[in-house]
């Protein structure tokens, strides 16, 4: 009992020592993770980087991160360094004790050598294992400061279902749309709302063009029919059925997006394209030529010494963006989607790269569901309908022509301003 009397003080330290280790070695974790993203991020847009010759000003950011790291590190190696020093001092001091009672009680005659020997023994291994406890402690409180967010991640419940709902056969997926007072918020931003009150109806095999100005929401339509998200009120019905009750998995395979950037992986042409099968295993390399040619990818596909195994860079910055915007509607092609979403598809490309891939979504199109997203409002006069988005509403909706007469609507105030638009760019250009 007079040795181990030197034990309660240590545990009361090790527990405070615990609780400040645990919660430092979270924020190191916190602080190298945003270290890594940012050194990611601008890795990965080093173009952009160059480009506004900004090189000295990340690197300094990122030192100002990791020097933070490596602060907080020191903090934790100092702590751990404190915690191994008393422990192992707890450990000799015990050693210690034994010897000064032990003498103490052998000059009194009530202990002999051999009696003192065996304690000796026993205390000295006590010392050890409480040296190695305090190590084994340390360590088993950083991983459970560096656990947490992982627990986080893995105990979290998904806000939507990834593989579950009703099944629509593929017979029975027409592709009828329909929102009815769809009001939304993204989670972020929870104060704004994009829409409010939204109704909008698209037949099946129909196509819709949505106009408006920038931030009305157009692109937020497109998150909210791959299921995204989900709307805070209303419903979004595809023939019928309420989306929230559809299995997901099934919802995006009969939907087919082509973006304005459209996102390419690493890898070759041909297996960016590939990637719009649903199944895989029924794939053959004709398909894929067929998607191409139909895209009319496959004129510019064969001038590369390797065709289809040609690599196109990370997020395909090996292509122009005409080619990667038709390499995407191949991918979109093969996928055979009742439903198709163009988003702002066209608006980033030159005048003969514009007709190749305005081509090809000609074909795309044909006996389908389409939403398109323009801001060209010349290129939705073939539509079947527009939809003028406005503060979170369909504001008009009708036909090319029908809201063109409309001296007061939304949608001949927004094409007379683009008329001007262009026409003063031509009188640039022919001065």
């Amino acid at each position: 009992m007079f040795v181990l009397g030197i034990v309660p003080p240590v545990a009361t330290l090790a527990v405070f020592y615990g609780r400040y280790l645990r919660k430092l070695s979270g924020v190191t974790q916190d602080s190298l993770a945003d270290a890594t993203q940012l050194a990611e991020e601008r890795i990965g847009n080093i173009r952009t980087v160059r480009a506004f010759a900004k090189e000295n000003s990340e690197l300094q950011i990122y030192m100002n991160k990791i020097s933070h790291v490596l602060q907080l590190a020191k903090k934790e190696a100092v702590a751990r360094a404190g915690f191994y020093g008393a422990t192992g001092l707890t450990g000799n001091l015990i050693v210690l004790t034994v010897l000064y009672k032990g003498g103490l009680m052998m000059g009194e005659a009530h202990m002999t050598v051999g009696e003192l020997t065996s304690f000796m023994m026993y205390a000295f291994w006590v010392g050890i294992s409480i040296g190695g406890l305090g190590s084994f402690y340390s360590v088993l409180m950083k991983g459970l400061g560096a656990g947490s967010r992982l627990w986080e991640l893995l105990e979290r419940k998904p806000a939507m279902p990834l593989n579950e709902g009703i099944v629509l056969l593929p017979e029975e997926f027409k592709g009828a749309i329909e929102f009815r007072g769809v009001q939304f918020a993204y989670p972020t931003r929870q104060e704004f709302s994009v829409f409010n009150g939204l109704d909008l109806s698209i037949p099946a095999g129909s196509v819709m063009a949505i106009v408006g100005s920038s931030g009305s929401g157009k692109s937020t339509l497109v998150s909210l029919l791959l299921r995204l998200y989900d709307p805070v009120l209303g419903t979004i019905t595809i023939d019928g059925h309420n989306i929230r009750s559809l299995n997901p998995r099934c919802l995006r395979e009969n939907i087919g997006v082509v973006n304005q950037e459209p996102i390419l992986f690493s890898c070759s042409i041909a297996e960016n394209i590939a990637y719009g099968a649903t199944k895989d295993g029924d794939l053959m390399m004709c398909d894929i030529e067929e998607a191409a040619k139909v895209a009319n990818a496959l004129e510019f596909i064969r001038t590369f010494p390797k065709g289809f195994q040609t690599m196109v860079g990370e997020k395909g910055v090996l292509l122009s963006g005409g080619q990667k915007q038709r390499v995407a509607i191949a991918r979109a092609l093969l996928k055979n989607p009742r439903i198709l979403l163009l988003d702002e598809a066209t608006s980033a490309l030159d005048s003969e790269n514009e007709y190749l891939v305005k081509e090809a979504l000609d074909r795309l199109m044909e006996g389908r569901t389409v939403l398109i997203i323009a801001h060209r409002l010349s290129t939705i006069q073939n539509a079947d309908a527009v939809a003028v988005l406005d503060q979170g509403k369909i504001v008009e909706c009708g036909s090319h022509q029908q809201l063109l007469t409309n001296s007061k609507g939304l949608f001949r105030k927004l094409v007379e301003k683009q008329t001007i638009f262009q026409n003063s760019q031509k009188f640039v250009l022919n001065a």
